[in-house]
């Protein structure tokens, strides 16, 4: 696998904010003609891809719906006053499965149909002002009768039997958002990315009805289908989702080109880095380190497991990881340590990981894509990683891909052979005094722990390999750390320009790959 850096040097949208794409009424969901095979192997979803396939052939239509404006104007902290109650759940106290619904309001504009498929029959679930809370500004007075929502959110028994707790989250363009137990929500998936990082803009696809099968009484898994639309591309998706220690949702989608796509994301995940142990913040901070996610972790087809540290760059940043057939990638919150944080509200060491991992037929070519942002606040989500296959996605075309998505806390099992990296740090050289310069040498340090290597004893003759794609590299050594926790790589890199560096390190043991793959892309301009 190698490492291909693009920068590109133009302003960006805000990262927290969504394209206003509204919604009509669609036609009936039964009158789509459906194939024999697909209608025997899962008549539902055989007729959203129906309703998909048949919208991609007919022009893009924004559907506007005008939200009124007491609710455009709404702020945050008012726009969570507006609470659903939780005794009017659709499914409530029947089923292990409930769901809640989110008004229209704030940044979340777009109303979204809702369906419920219940005894093989589908029924559309209309917006009703009778089940939220509206507090006493006489706000409720002002909202029409047809406003309908704006998303849902899925509840189950996570952590005790007698309490419903949030699961899964769709809310927002295509956005959604899941948790295993003694999770806290961080980082999100989205449906689709398209042209994300291009300088002709982003393209937010949205989805735009959802139906929800009820489960049986004591059933611990939840289907839910889903439509997406946008200028470019539709879909239907189809998400299993089993909710446990380690939230997983089972999605299949099948998209439908009625544009040429520059740049087609699958899988795409959405998170934050603001500083972490490899960068210091720009300004006085007393947390030491800020982010949802701190790596990129990707498990290629040739058995690699490659670990990409993030960082929040001083311009925006795009990397592909070149790939065939990838076995997984995802974002990381591997620190969970709370005295690496000494966040009491945000509890950064609770935000969990995210794993894809390609299900059925192989993904084929492709680049794995990561965009780092530069953010000043740690309100915006400034990480963006998905698949981009390397066949381009044509008007007209039409394609599938299945993945499993995994929420969770420990490191994956996968890997449990190899030391995996726990620490990244950088300082200058060892020149006491030296005044950093960009082109000053800066000290690397790596960690690895955990796997086999850990076990090693410090006499063992391992070995580093290091490979850099510009300056030079000096004083590598090797060292044992303390027990249980494993070794620890150090290097002098002394630039030769002003151009970012990729680096890869990994520890050997007689020709024997111990470790994972060290990946890091620095900047002599950063702040470090």
């Amino acid at each position: 696998m190698s490492l291909i850096i693009i920068h590109f040097f133009h302003t960006l949208r805000a990262r927290d904010l969504i394209r206003c794409i509204v919604t009509i009424v669609w036609l009936a969901l039964l009158s789509f003609p459906a194939s024999a095979a697909q209608e025997k192997e899962n008549p539902l979803f055989a007729r959203v891809l129906e309703q998909a396939r048949t919208l991609a052939a007919q022009p893009y239509a924004p559907r506007n719906a005008p939200l009124p404006k007491p609710l455009a104007d709404l702020g945050y902290d008012r726009y969570r006053d507006l609470r659903f109650k939780p005794d009017q759940s659709l499914w409530h106290g029947k089923r292990l499965f409930e769901v809640q619904f989110f008004h229209r309001g704030f940044l979340y504009r777009d109303p979204v149909q809702i369906r419920v498929v219940e005894d093989g029959k589908v029924r559309t679930l209309p917006f009703d002002k009778a089940l939220f809370e509206y507090g006493k500004d006489g706000l409720k007075d002002k909202i029409p009768a047809d406003l309908g929502f704006a998303g849902l959110r899925i509840h189950y028994p996570l952590h005790r039997p007698d309490k419903k707790d949030e699961v899964v989250v769709f809310l927002g363009a295509s956005y959604f958002r899941m948790l295993g137990r003694d999770q806290g929500y961080g980082i999100s998936a989205r449906g689709l990315a398209i042209d994300t990082a291009l300088p002709k803009g982003e393209e937010f696809p949205a989805f735009r009805e959802f139906w929800l099968v009820r489960p049986a009484p004591k059933a611990t898994s939840l289907t839910v289908y889903a439509l997406l639309d946008s200028p470019s591309v539709t879909g239907a998706y189809q998400f299993h989702i089993k909710p446990g220690a380690e939230t997983v949702v089972d999605v299949d989608a099948t998209l439908f080109a009625r544009a040429d796509v520059q740049r087609l994301g699958i899988a795409p995940l959405t998170s934050m880095f603001f500083f972490g142990e490899n960068q210091k913040p720009a300004a006085a901070d007393y947390r030491l380190e800020v982010h949802d996610s701190d790596g990129l972790l990707v498990h290629t087809g040739a058995d690699e497991w490659i670990w990409r540290p993030l960082a929040n760059p001083k311009g925006l940043r795009v990397t592909s990881l070149l790939d065939e057939n990838p076995r997984g990638f995802g974002l990381l919150q591997r620190d969970r340590q709370f005295d690496h944080y000494l966040d009491l509200e945000s509890h950064f060491e609770k935000r969990p990981s995210l794993w894809v991992e390609p299900r059925g037929k192989s993904w084929g070519k492709g680049t794995v894509h990561l965009v780092e942002i530069p953010t000043a606040e740690e309100i915006h989500d400034n990480i963006v990683a998905f698949w981009v296959p390397e066949q381009q996605f044509k008007a007209g075309d039409s394609r599938t891909f299945a993945y499993r998505l995994r929420a969770f806390l420990a490191p994956s099992k996968a890997q449990a052979r190899l030391s995996y990296v726990g620490r990244t740090r950088i300082g200058l050289g060892t020149n006491y005094g030296m005044k950093k310069e960009p082109n000053s040498p800066r000290r690397f340090v790596v960690d690895f722990t955990g796997g086999d290597a850990a076990k090693l004893a410090a006499t063992q003759p391992i070995k580093a390999e290091v490979s850099v794609t510009a300056g030079k590299v000096s004083d590598l050594m090797i060292q044992k750390l303390p027990k249980p926790e494993g070794w620890r790589a150090t290097f002098h890199l002394t630039p030769d320009g002003t151009g970012p560096v990729d680096m890869r390190l990994f520890l050997v043991l007689r020709g024997k790959r111990l470790t994972e793959t060290w990946n890091y892309v620095w900047s002599p301009d950063e702040n470090n």
